[in-house]
């Protein structure tokens, strides 16, 4: 398999974990003892496409970390919009942000906007990582 291969299923099985471990901890602020994660398997692919940072650090790398946090969190919820349109277009989008605070058609939440700069910095760091090696 080429290593454009491994790093779109590296980046698709870590983003499955985080929302497994995401929704869990939501679980436990509404108290539910369960902790009960769960996600579907159309985030997969939207996950792997993180892999595209592999690809647009070295064009950037010169950038202060901020602007590179900021960069990757207003492309991923880029993506996440483009996804989620299309996603909904067939009735399978797997989220729905609808009546929360700061969502926009409820596709995206610009609340987590922090969240998403702080993924686009930890596949940052796994995916050149990985090229050291």
């Amino acid at each position: 398999m080429s290593i454009r291969g491994r790093s779109f299923i590296l980046c698709g099985l870590m983003g499955w974990c985080i929302e497994v471990a995401f929704t869990s901890f939501n679980a436990f602020r509404k108290k539910d003892k369960k902790l009960i994660g769960q996600t579907s398997a159309w985030m997969f692919p939207i996950y792997g496409m993180a892999c595209a940072i592999k690809y647009i650090y070295p064009k950037i790398k010169h950038w202060s970390t901020f602007s590179r946090a900021f960069f990757y969190g207003i492309s991923i919820m880029t993506g996440e919009f483009l996804s989620g349109s299309l996603l909904t277009r067939f009735d399978v989008c797997p989220w729905n942000y609808k009546g929360c605070k700061f969502a926009i058609k409820g596709l995206i939440r610009l609340d987590f906007l922090p969240l998403w700069m702080l993924a686009g910095m930890f596949y940052e760091k796994l995916l050149t990582s990985l090229d050291s090696k």
